[in-house]
């Protein structure tokens, strides 16, 4: 098999991991595009990112595990985007009856996008954990991780030295992946970055179609300021060891009932 039959494989499943925030993408398109009736725009991608996510898991697209995992990543989103932008980070400045404290609903579902993407790409691609540290180091690891995006406003920033830590904690862990029944392997660390670097461009996507605002696009759009890659980087991050863990908890409770029956 050719390198670029593998090419065009591997491009193939990672557009069918990412049909959620194609979705996304499409929807936040059209409604910038066109003007839909009765409700606000932020209620219409609210009502269509519903229907994406009831379709996906009545078609198996999804799994309910995956639905569980993907809820958890909602209200994760959810309550750090309340933060931010009651922090002045950024702004949704459209009308919308379904907004909790300035933030629209539909907002905790392109963090829950991330996790479909994470959720679907592992399963399409047979990912395996090489080396992977212990328990005891990933949960602390990404709860800081995950403060810090809180603390720094109220203290310094430790994104930095908390990555500095990720590279420490991380440097001998692969992932392994399979393409047309070829495995192929990848440095942990350098699939955070890859991961956060494409998210940055589709946050610019985003912004363009108006998902929401920075304070320097209020007048019109410009570019993400670069340095929200390593923010990116770290939300990846945090989504991939949580993904991770649960599913780990979840291959050792099978093991244990395996176990039990036999």
């Amino acid at each position: 098999m050719s390198g670029l039959e593998q090419l065009v494989r591997f491009g193939w499943e990672q557009a069918l991991s990412c049909l959620f925030p194609v979705v996304i993408f499409a929807s936040l398109a059209l409604t910038q595009m066109v003007t839909l009736p009765f409700l606000p725009r932020y209620d219409w991608l609210l009502i269509i990112c519903l229907l994406m996510q009831w379709i996906m898991v009545r078609s198996g697209l999804e799994t309910r595990d995956e639905l569980k995992v993907i809820t958890v990543f909602h209200l994760i989103g959810l309550a750090l985007e309340i933060f931010k932008v009651n922090m002045g980070s950024w702004t949704y400045p459209e009308e919308g009856y379904f907004k909790v404290f300035g933030v629209p609903l539909y907002s905790g579902f392109m963090y829950a996008s991330v996790a479909s993407y994470l959720c679907q790409a592992w399963r399409r691609l047979d990912i395996k954990l090489v080396n992977w540290p212990p328990f005891l180091v990933v949960v602390p690891l990404a709860t800081a991780i995950y403060l810090n995006f809180f603390t720094h406003h109220f203290w310094i920033d430790v994104r930095w030295w908390l990555a500095a830590l990720v590279m420490v904690v991380f440097w001998r862990a692969w992932v392994t992946y399979e393409v047309g029944g070829i495995k192929y392997r990848m440095p942990l660390v350098f699939s955070f970055i890859l991961i956060g670097f494409f998210i940055w461009i589709a946050e610019n996507i985003v912004t363009l179609f108006g998902a929401w605002e920075y304070p320097n696009q209020t007048d019109a759009w410009s570019l993400v300021h670069l340095g929200k890659v390593s923010s990116w980087v770290l939300l990846v991050i945090v989504s991939f060891l949580i993904v991770a863990t649960l599913k780990q908890v979840k291959e050792k409770t099978q093991q244990g009932i395996s176990t039990e029956h036999y």
